[in-house]
């Protein structure tokens, strides 16, 4: 299954025991639906376990039944709905609007009034118009619904709730989205999926850790060519001492200096300096180095 399909699957675990959550969470469900219109009322979801919530729902909250459900719940779409305009007309009515008048669809806030309702209806909005991307890959969720007024007063909800969400549109329909695993995994957790929460968590240290792990690699690998470079020009500058006859006459500490380069090519500054009898300082042995450079760029 999707990740998606897991974060639906966690909402849909436990029964809804509040009739007033039950009712928040059946207007979030119709107000996110594909269609939710005077002439039908349509739910079409790939989530098995919400397919199997929606009709316990639609009776503890609305008091109907489906007059189309789907044959069987195998994988795929799933398409509930409600054509009958008494039924129609008693969902309306229940959720605070009017089948025959209301124009424009809105949230019903007075049905929001208790802090478990709020997450209710948003639970509701996430099932029927939601989804959310494996955080392995990247962080993107979404609630997804042609009701330009009910998007923009679910993201005030947002707002209200210290969950502010951004609102984009896209072939037709108005979105609100986050792309932070900060806000994602506040909203999964509003929302009744803290397991799915914690997933989002996990997947962004296991991530850190890997970019740390990767910097650091990169960070040590810039620094060995630094240091294979520098070893280079000095074993440059040695075998030019070499070949003008400087090198025999060579003080006797810069000559120990020279001798453990050659011995050592690819050591770092630090490690030349340990092999030193007795050992010198990173400092010290940097100065000898660059007087035997210096020496070497004489002329004859």
């Amino acid at each position: 299954m999707s990740f998606s399909s897991n974060v639906k699957s966690e909402l849909c675990r436990p029964e809804v025991a509040k009739n007033c959550c039950a009712l928040a969470e059946a207007m979030g469900a119709l107000l996110y639906a594909n269609t939710f219109a005077s002439d039908q009322i349509r739910i079409v979801t790939e989530s098995n376990d919400f397919a199997l919530r929606l009709p316990r729902l639609f009776h503890k909250a609305l008091g109907v039944g489906f007059d189309i459900t789907p044959e069987s719940h195998l994988p795929g779409k799933q398409i509930y709905a409600i054509t009958d305009p008494h039924k129609i007309r008693q969902v309306f009515t229940r959720c605070g609007f009017s089948a025959t008048s209301s124009i424009c669809l809105h949230v019903n806030l007075g049905l929001l009034e208790s802090e478990c309702c709020r997450r209710a209806f948003l639970r509701g909005a996430f099932l029927a118009g939601g989804s959310v991307t494996d955080p392995e890959k990247r962080y993107h969720l979404e609630l997804s619904t042609t009701h330009l007024s009910v998007s923009r007063e679910t993201q005030t909800l947002l707002e209200e709730m210290g969950l502010p969400a951004k609102e984009t549109e896209r072939k037709g329909s108005s979105i609100l989205y986050y792309k932070f695993s900060e806000s994602v995994e506040d909203f999964l957790t509003a929302i009744g999926a803290p397991v799915s929460a914690m997933a989002v968590m996990s997947a962004k240290i296991e991530k850190d850790w890997r970019n740390t792990a990767n910097r650091k690699v990169n960070c040590d690998s810039a620094n060995l060519d630094k240091i294979v470079a520098a070893a280079q020009e000095q074993l440059s500058a040695l075998r030019k001492l070499r070949e003008q006859g400087k090198f025999d006459e060579l003080p006797e500490k810069l000559k120990q200096t020279a001798l453990l380069r050659m011995e050592y090519p690819e050591a770092a500054l630090s490690e030349l300096a340990e092999l030193h009898e007795p050992p010198l300082s990173k400092s010290a042995t940097s100065h000898r180095m660059r007087k035997l450079m210096a020496l070497a760029a004489q002329e004859n």
